[in-house]
């Protein structure tokens, strides 16, 4: 079976965008060409590779299989037939980050802006944080992943961007929350919202188990509940969220408090709908991390976009 390169391509985008249409824009052929091509894959692959479903393009199992080695193979292929040095004035590639929606409101506007700036043609696509994110990164189906991640394998780099304080929000006129110091009393009477979406996991890498856990909520590693246990208190918890986006709305149109990052409360304090709270409690420092594949610093272009990260989340 002789192996063609454009079909591998289409391949590889209908397998990212689940739909023709997109597809075809990104690759800049048409509907027709892009089902032509899909059409040829199935008859050399002997597979139906994808079923239209309600949410577009399904994936069969085949190609599932088979995509992180594309994408992968591809991505080697690139690499090796580009310059060895990285251009961001005249680049046009495609940048992918993970991050949760901390990331996404702190970070990400101010990355896109910089990007815009140094290197007007290249496209950067922010990515949902979920279960796949290892699978992503190998198959270098995105470059980075921004968040609070506690432990990775081996072949990860993970570097320190910033640390966040944690602060408690509450809708600006909430009855029990007017003065500037509020006891730990007050702040139980409460109900809460609770950002419980963590991410652990074990990997299978050469037979051995290596831990993966992403921290997406952003509870304080226990010290607010050991301060209530000390008081012989207990806090009521209302609601439990996916991210930190719904726990503010919920916290601003309620009379409930959510603990979240302080340079995300300030962002929706300046709204005039939410207060912060100050912990009554000693409460510890989150740290936001960098995480990708090591053997990626051997790519120009992923030292370089590393370095911009690195320079939005110092001057924060």
């Amino acid at each position: 079976m002789s192996l063609d390169l454009n079909l591998m391509r289409v391949f590889d985008v209908l397998l990212e965008e689940r739909s023709v249409t997109r597809a075809g824009a990104r690759l800049g052929l048409s509907q027709s060409a892009v089902s032509h091509a899909l059409n040829r894959l199935r008859y050399m692959l002997k597979d139906e590779l994808f079923v239209r479903g309600p949410a577009g393009m399904q994936p069969t199992p085949r190609a599932v299989e088979m995509g992180p080695q594309v994408h992968a193979a591809l991505n080697q292929l690139q690499a090796a037939m580009s310059p060895s040095d990285f251009d961001p004035a005249t680049s046009e590639r495609r940048f992918a980050v993970i991050t949760g929606a901390y990331a996404s409101a702190i970070l990400a506007p101010l990355v896109a802006g910089r990007l815009a700036q140094v290197a007007p043609q290249s496209e950067l696509m922010i990515a949902e944080l979920a279960l796949d994110v290892l699978e992503r990164l190998d198959a270098r189906r995105a470059d980075f992943l921004v968040g609070s991640v506690l432990a990775a394998p081996d072949r990860f780099a993970r570097e320190t961007l910033l640390t966040e304080e944690l602060v408690w929000v509450v809708r600006a006129d909430h009855p029990l929350f007017q003065g500037e110091h509020i006891d730990l009393e007050t702040l139980v009477s409460a109900p809460h919202v609770v950002i419980a979406r963590n991410l652990p996991g074990l990997i299978e890498e050469g037979g051995e188990r290596r831990p993966f856990v992403s921290r997406a909520s952003w509870e304080d590693a226990g010290a607010f509940e050991a301060a209530l246990a000390a008081r012989g208190l207990a806090r009521r918890v209302a609601v439990s969220v996916p991210d930190t986006y719904t726990a503010l709305a919920v916290a601003s149109r309620t009379d409930m408090a959510t603990l979240i990052p302080r340079r995300l409360a300030l962002l929706s304090a300046q709204g005039g709908r939410v207060k912060l709270v100050e912990p009554p409690y000693e409460s510890p420092t989150v740290d936001v991390s960098l995480l990708y594949l090591k053997d990626r610093l051997a790519e120009p272009a992923i030292v370089w976009l590393r370095d911009q990260i690195r320079a939005v989340a110092a001057g924060l």
